[in-house]
């Protein structure tokens, strides 16, 4: 076996935060610990069953925290690192990625990482963990993509993974392994502590098969702002649904790869897609990636990644989608959300109508039973909706607030279904949070079949606020107990967790997620050649379903009346509305067919419902000129 070292300074941007001096104050250590106490006791949504689950109680280790720094000072402290890595350890025993204590400078804003990443596939039934992308300029010989990682400082690579993730913040056994496999190369400083080794010695498999070893050194850099503003008060801030861990990776991970690339993603989680020709030109790069695909038939069908629900306009992502999914194959879609770590509610929420004839209930929201819950609720009429229930929690007992959604039912089905064949949903563990509540949506709503790489989605249910957003949201009151916290630290915490609906009603999202209605491990061709196999049986399971179809041709309308015709596939009954009043249902056949309608009233909307023996399967609207 031989050595081999990696070049110097391969990469770019380059922070040495080595010899770093203390920059907390004793009273600033205090002043953190006690805004964390405040956070966790009097606002975190899933104490008492973070408590239950997972056996830990983080409350009384803050308060021992706070007895024990009452006895230090300034010469008795102990170093910076030890006070940050013992309050991280507090945050992650929650293992909620909502909820976090984010370091202060110099670590915020900063990403350790190693220049190449690591996935798991599964090859002629065995686990392996390829590389599937190298930096451009880190050229060590033979190192590239494809290679198979078997050790990682002298450990089988399958147990550092189990070890890694044990480390991190994860739910559910899927959700720690995929937080085992991201964090071995991108290490976010704003939530993980500096890795401990300056370097790392990797045993892997040259294309020859041979055992070769590589020491590969950690570096740093600053990385891309979110471009979200989650501190302020502002309604994007308010309906946050988002794993920042996820997110701050997904952001390095584009810019150390954005020169030539010799690899297959672009986000962690195979988020490279498979090219059968151009991608569509979208307005949202950040957030989309539409492209149509072929399986080994030659059927044609659409293909949306949707690699966030980050933005501050809702409706303009639903446009923009709907912009996308009209130039794409009408005979099915894919929707892929792997590695998608959530973004605004309201948009993934808005989403699922296009995707259904049928009325969208959104997700309900609760608060946990406490006076500080009740100020923040009291303090807005956004959240009025709240109050009556905590105001009534001393008398009645009650752990947790009404349930409310936070979506507008009625903008939730304001703009209608705009695709009108089979869809399938694509998952995996890292799928988190807003995303969480998407898939849990089409799942509710039985819009398709969810395609899972992993056994369940990330299981982060709950709208996130940060404390930032919790001292302004009081701003000056004098019952205020929130105070900014020192030299550029930050926390976040679970506010208000999110249960399902319809057959699910009340179940939670939270350390459970939504488990897909089929599996698919992922195959090296997968990692090596752009999701091949993935797409492939997901194409499969499209072409299986039944598609539902009407279609307007013309309409016509003179003297009172109004023909329409149409073209109908898979129903049989037609419910036309006008301006949402019902008009006329009559049996119909596949093929071509007119409707007639006597209308003495103006009307500038036209519904029309296909049915299946009895079952609403899809639905038409055209919006008109004002029809007299």
């Amino acid at each position: 076996m031989s050595a081999k070292s990696e070049p110097q300074n391969p990469i770019t941007h380059l922070i040495d935060l080595s010899g770093v001096k203390s920059l907390l104050k004793i009273e600033d250590r205090r002043e953190i610990v006690e805004q964390a106490l405040i956070l966790l006791d009097g606002n975190y949504v899933h104490l008492p069953f973070k408590a239950a689950r997972h056996a830990v109680n983080p409350v009384q280790r803050l308060r021992v925290l706070r007895r024990r720094m009452e006895m230090q000072t300034e010469e008795t402290m102990p170093p910076e690192l030890e006070f940050h890595s013992t309050l991280s350890e507090i945050f992650l025993s929650l293992r909620d990625l909502h909820t976090n204590y984010l370091l202060p400078r110099p670590y915020a804003g900063k990403v350790a990482y190693l220049p190449f990443l690591i996935e798991k596939c599964v090859d002629s039934g065995e686990e392996k963990y390829l590389v599937t992308k190298v930096a451009d300029g880190y050229s060590p010989p033979g190192f590239e993509p494809g290679v198979e990682v078997t050790h990682w400082n002298g450990t089988l690579i399958a147990k550092s993974v189990e070890l890694n993730g044990a480390r991190f913040a994860g739910s559910n056994a899927a959700a720690l392994r995929s937080r085992g496999i991201n964090s071995l190369t991108f290490r976010p400083l704003t939530i993980h502590l500096p890795p401990l080794e300056e370097w790392v010695l990797l045993g892997y498999l040259d294309a020859e098969g041979s055992p070769q070893e590589l020491r590969a050194t950690w570096q740093v850099m600053q990385n891309e702002p979110s471009g979200v503003d989650a501190e302020s008060i502002n309604r994007t801030a308010m309906f946050q649904g988002i794993d920042l861990e996820a997110d701050e990776i997904n952001r390095a991970v584009a810019s150390v790869f954005s020169g030539p690339r010799r690899g297959h993603t672009d986000t962690l989680n195979g988020a490279q897609d498979r090219i059968d020709n151009e991608y569509l030109p979208t307005t949202l790069p950040q957030n989309f990636r539409a492209q149509e695909v072929c399986d080994s038939q030659g059927d044609k069908f659409g293909y949306v990644r949707i690699f966030s629900f980050g933005t501050t306009s809702p409706r303009r992502f639903c446009n923009e989608f709907i912009n996308l999914i009209n130039r794409l194959p009408q005979n099915g879609l894919i929707i892929d959300v792997r590695g998608n770590g959530g973004g605004h509610i309201h948009a993934a929420e808005l989403l699922l109508q296009l995707l259904t004839p049928g009325l969208i209930e959104p997700e309900t929201m609760q608060f946990i039973n406490t006076p500080l819950n009740l100020e923040i609720c009291r303090a807005s009429n956004e959240l009025a909706s709240w109050v009556p229930s905590l105001e009534e929690a001393v008398e009645v007992g009650a752990t947790y607030s009404a349930s409310f959604p936070l979506t507008d039912t009625i903008e939730a089905n304001s703009i209608g279904q705009k695709y009108y064949s089979p869809v399938i949903l694509i998952t995996d563990a890292c799928s988190y949070s807003a995303t969480d509540m998407f898939a849990a949506g089409f799942q509710d709503h039985k819009i398709g079949l969810i395609l899972g790489t992993d056994s369940n989605t990330g299981a982060g249910g709950a709208n996130v606020w940060t404390h930032a957003l919790l001292c302004n949201w009081l701003g000056e009151s004098l019952n205020s107990p929130y105070r900014p916290l020192p030299h550029g630290a930050g926390m976040r915490v679970s506010l208000r967790r999110s249960l399902r609906v319809r057959d699910n009603q009340g179940a939670l999202i939270e350390d459970l997620g939504v488990t897909p209605d089929k599996l698919h491990s992922l195959t090296r061709k997968d990692l090596l050649e752009q999701n091949a196999d993935l797409i492939e049986k997901a194409c499969n399971l499209l072409s299986q379903q039944p598609r539902y179809q009407i279609r307007i041709i013309r309409i016509e309308a003179a003297g009172g009346v109004t023909n329409i015709d149409y073209l109908a596939e898979n129903v049989d009954r037609l419910d036309v509305y006008l301006d949402g009043r019902p008009q006329a249902s009559l049996d119909v056949s596949d093929g071509e067919g007119r409707l007639r309608l006597q209308s003495t009233s103006a009307f500038s909307q036209i519904r029309i419902d296909g049915l299946s023996a009895g079952r609403l399967v899809v639905s038409r609207i055209e919006t008109l000129r004002t029809v007299r």
